[in-house]
């Protein structure tokens, strides 16, 4: 069976659906993150890094969350993977500006406002992620037009890896009424099951 470490509340959390979209079995591995075992030996033997998520599938090892998403969909072949070259590329475009350019300030805000004490927290982080915010979301919105989702118009990998930093925004309670095809689109994805199963995952 597939084992997975890291909870829903990371950014394990877009792992999560992925494995809840292709209806597979898995193991939650439990970590003590409180008492740094993610800083085991042990653990450092599947990750390096010492960061979640990590999959274990038989004998194979896998981390980074969108590493992990694109395996499983290449793998099972799930219609969420890239069908052509050039879904790949808008797919991998998608991907990889929601990892370098939306994760990053989303990120900065979260660990900010939820992980720091009130009394340590930096400000200016969290006013910097928020000046940033309607730029990044301007290019979502725009990438959106005309269309129900990012890459030929049917729900992949694109939307579940861009959805997954969305989240973190509207959980961090970001106003985003005012875009009109991000409301629809993230509307249309938060119907899924997959999703659905994930947020109440979230909420335990």
């Amino acid at each position: 069976m597939l084992k997975i470490y890291g909870s829903p509340m990371s950014s394990a959390g877009r792992c999560y659906w992925m494995l809840e979209e292709l209806g597979l079995n898995y193991e939650v591995m439990p970590l003590d993150m409180r008492n740094k075992e993610h800083k085991s030996e042990a653990f450092m033997q599947l990750n390096p890094n010492g960061k979640v998520p990590v999959l274990v599938d038989g004998e194979f090892v896998i981390w980074e969350s969108m590493a992990i998403t694109n395996y499983l969909a290449k793998k099972h072949k799930s219609p969420l993977a890239a069908q052509t070259p050039e879904e790949e590329g808008h797919v991998m475009q998608w991907s990889f500006w929601a990892l370098a350019e939306f994760q990053v300030p989303a990120v900065n805000w979260l660990i900010q406002q939820v992980f720091v004490p009130a009394e340590h927290r930096n400000q200016q982080v969290i006013d910097d992620a928020k000046k940033a915010m309607p730029r990044l979301l301007t290019v979502l919105d725009k990438g959106l037009e005309g269309k129900n989702y990012l890459v030929n118009n049917r729900f992949s990998l694109a939307d579940l890896n861009v959805a997954s930093v969305l989240n973190i925004v509207t959980a961090l309670g970001y106003d985003t009424s005012s875009y009109a095809n991000i409301q629809r689109w993230a509307k249309a994805y938060a119907d899924r099951p997959a999703f659905q199963k994930v947020a109440a995952m979230r909420k335990q």
